[in-house]
């Protein structure tokens, strides 16, 4: 894959995985499935799934298996299965060791401002996926890009939009925040999991409108160059965020839903002057 433009003429590029690393053989199962998805439909695809989940609404919440453990496991997906691998790093001393099992460094959006943990990703010369703070503004996320890139040596920088905190416990998607995302001049990624949360609803844990993923998902697809899901085989019995992620039984048909879509939509959303 080629990181800096992951996608094709024929398709968008494709990460996604369950939230957090729930045991070596799901993780397994979650890769190997949507792998063959993916390359089905000739989608370039990395697998994501996180070893740590620092942000959790309870401190009963499953975590994951730590950053040895399961970077174990997702340096053995990519090398059984052939495929990029993503996972969150959340601490400037995780970047180097998980630069080493992965192929992609993700910041997560609550953190999208930490110029330490910034530096650090970007240090690796691994590619870093930079997510927009659910409090941001689309247009400031500039200023993160500019931290990745002026490190000497950093790799590529991908932005991803995933929903603006909407009073509490709700999050909504400006769609404008496409072009203007577009402006930084990378690649522009939607996570349509992520933008139907809605913390804290459960009481202890975050809840979702899993439903809604579909309709988001679509509305975009003519305006970025890639996609991320959250997605899991029983989402009922995830351990994280199972209320907003996709059922794998479900998720070949969306993803043809949105080939046609982006293919349609491609050369409108590369020529638009909103994102010069």
């Amino acid at each position: 894959m080629d990181f800096t433009r992951p996608f094709t003429g024929q398709s968008f590029f494709l990460i996604a995985g369950p939230c957090v690393i729930e045991s070596r053989e799901h993780a397994h199962l979650m890769a190997s499935s949507l792998r063959d998805l993916a390359e089905a439909r000739g989608i370039p695809f990395i697998y994501k799934s996180s070893f740590d989940k620092a942000n959790r609404t309870s401190r009963d919440s499953h975590r994951g298996p730590g950053m040895a453990g399961g970077l174990d496991i997702l340096a053995e997906i990519r090398s059984r299965y052939g495929v990029p691998v993503l996972t969150d790093v959340h601490e400037s001393d995780q970047c180097a060791p998980a630069a080493q099992a992965v192929d992609v460094l993700q910041i997560p959006a609550f953190l999208c401002r930490q110029t330490d943990l910034l530096l650090a990703a970007a240090a690796t010369g691994r590619t870093v996926n930079l997510k927009k703070g659910q409090f941001l503004a689309p247009w400031d996320l500039k200023h993160g890009v500019e931290k990745l890139q002026s490190v000497p040596g950093h790799g590529p920088v991908w932005v991803t939009e995933r929903g603006s905190s909407f009073g509490y416990g709700n999050l909504v998607v400006d769609f404008q925040s496409f072009p203007h995302l577009r402006k930084t001049g990378c690649p522009v990624v939607f996570d349509a999991t992520h933008s139907v949360q809605k913390p804290g609803a459960l009481g202890n844990a975050t809840g979702g409108a899993r439903e809604m993923i579909p309709t988001l998902a679509r509305a975009a697809a003519t305006a970025v160059d890639g996609f991320f899901f959250e997605v899991h085989d029983c989402p009922e019995k995830a351990w994280s965020d199972g209320p907003n992620a996709m059922r794998l039984e479900q998720f070949g048909t969306l993803l043809d839903e949105l080939l046609v879509l982006w293919r349609a939509g491609r050369a409108a959303a590369q020529q638009d002057p909103a994102g010069q």
